[in-house]
């Protein structure tokens, strides 16, 4: 019956998005109105001058573009209690982050905010089930790991993880097929969770499990390791449909496929605290679908242009296919002109599709040749096609002194598969990032860089790493790139280049 009703209600919430996905730019236009006249009389809209914002033209002239310290005072007095700050009344919850620069990051999720987290998680199924004709996935075990839904109070208002928040909100025809339990689901300890959730898993019958890549593979290896079995689909044979989110899922569906046994149908989100961005909505590309009806107004900065002192802000209607930009939001929850921290390139503008680059903090310039996470992920994929080779993870990190010889990349890569000859798949991987990124191959030609290092990485050892800084689990994950050596070092430290082949 679940599977009956979702093909129903599949058609019509695809036929409902097609209506904005029809009409973009006015769409889009709508929204930043919409959010200007509801927080116009907010502390934020009166200091602002939102009352004198009739256009986009207007907008940027009033709001300048914010990290979370440039609106911290705001933050602060909204943690405190205060109404009106943001957003209109008080945020019904706060989302707690982990920031690099700022500490703990609370941003706020309102009751406009809410519903849009939670129905487009549930449209990315639906748009699944109308293209694919499957929903049988309904009426199997579905996994959605979540942090802990135990959540803290402070001044009135709860906070917690996104995910902890948002297990609140299953919808009730889901809670029988729900898994893990609610108590597995508050076990802290992430790789105390692990192991309860395969225990309660193995006996069922899965048919759907979202995670993020890392968390897929770890759970996956867990599993075969207890069960003894050869592979995923020997012990759930209508497992059909996985949900990804939080990382390119692509260098790692070899590695998921392998485990399972087979290839597997997956969908990619793209959804953070400050709202659900996109999602892919069709199995014939990868590309995900911008939400443009999703409570939120987005503005790009061409990524050349970001750390100049008056770089250009665009709305969708101004973006270019193939040209890589710095998200900014202003939604429903009160952010406003908010750097996300991620760079977005588009695939397409009708309709609108993205593909996330990498993060404005997470790159690879010491010779301002400015790598992104998009560039290197594709080099690897290229180079792993032609070598049959497969990686669990990877990074990398520029080597601006070294001992002899000129300065180098080095790609740190923990192997699932090697390639029969490790040289020639370092110069391949070289060659393919000097078609991926101009600069790059400049430099090389220029002999101001040396060819890549490739350093092999213990079996684990990225989840070694990421233990030893209290980082295993959750949403966590290595940065692709990095503009110093301190994970590098780290990994030479902890001896995870003491390969075997």
């Amino acid at each position: 019956m679940k599977a009956f009703l979702a093909k129903i209600y599949a058609n019509y919430i695809v036929n409902k998005d097609q209506k904005w996905m029809n009409n973009p730019i006015s769409t889009q236009e709508k929204t930043l109105l919409d959010l200007i006249n509801y927080a116009k009389n907010t502390k934020f809209g009166k200091d602002h001058h939102f009352d004198k914002i009739k256009s986009y033209d207007d907008f940027k002239k009033y709001v300048s573009i914010n990290d979370y310290e440039g609106l911290r005072v705001y933050f602060d007095e909204m943690v405190a209690g205060k109404s009106d700050i943001l957003w209109p009344g008080k945020p019904i919850y706060l989302a707690k982050t982990s920031g690099t620069t700022s500490g703990t990051k609370y941003i706020p999720l309102t009751k406009e905010s809410i519903p849009y987290h939670i129905n487009s998680a549930k449209n990315a199924l639906l748009h699944y089930v109308k293209e694919t004709g499957n929903a049988n996935f309904l009426n199997g075990k579905m996994i959605f790991l979540q942090g802990s839904p135990i959540l803290e109070e402070k001044n009135g208002l709860k906070f917690g993880r996104l995910s902890g928040i948002v297990a609140h909100y299953v919808p009730k025809y889901l809670q029988t097929n729900r898994m893990p339990s609610w108590e597995t689901n508050c076990i802290e300890e992430w790789e105390d969770k692990v192991d309860a959730v395969v225990k309660e898993t193995i006996p069922e019958n899965m048919t759907l499990i979202s995670g993020i890549p890392p968390w897929l593979i770890m759970y996956f290896e867990r599993l075969l390791a207890v069960s003894g079995k050869e592979n995923i689909q020997t012990l759930f044979k209508d497992l059909q449909l996985m949900v990804t989110g939080g990382v390119n899922y692509e260098p790692y569906r070899e590695k998921v496929n392998q485990l399972i046994g087979r290839n597997i149908d997956c969908i990619q989100t793209y959804p953070a605290s400050e709202g659900f961005i996109a999602y892919q909505n069709t199995q014939k590309n990868e590309d995900l679908l911008l939400l443009l009806n999703n409570g939120m107004f987005y503005e790009f900065i061409p990524i050349d242009e970001f750390h100049q002192e008056n770089p250009t802000r665009i709305s969708i209607k101004d973006v270019e296919v193939g040209k890589d930009y710095v998200l900014i939001l202003n939604t429903n929850s009160g952010l406003w002109g908010y750097n996300l921290g991620d760079t977005v390139r588009f695939t397409s503008t009708a309709p609108y599709k993205i593909v996330v680059s990498g993060r404005i903090k997470h790159f690879t310039s010491a010779f301002g040749e400015h790598v992104i996470a998009h560039e290197v992920e594709q080099a690897l994929q290229k180079t792993l096609e032609k070598y049959s080779a497969s990686v669990n993870e990877f990074t990398v990190a520029p080597q601006v002194n070294p001992k002899t010889g000129l300065p180098y990349h080095e790609w740190f890569v923990e192997f699932e598969n090697y390639p029969e000859n490790m040289d020639a798949f370092g110069e391949e991987l070289d060659a393919q990032m000097r078609l991926q990124n101009v600069y790059y191959d400049d430099l090389i030609g220029g002999n101001i860089l040396r060819k890549l290092v490739l350093t092999p990485i213990n079996k684990g050892g990225f989840q070694d790493y990421m233990k030893s800084i209290g980082k295993l689990g959750g949403q966590n994950k290595v940065p692709r790139l990095a503009n110093d050596r301190s994970i590098a070092d780290e990994f030479y430290r902890l001896n995870l280049t003491n390969i075997t082949q």
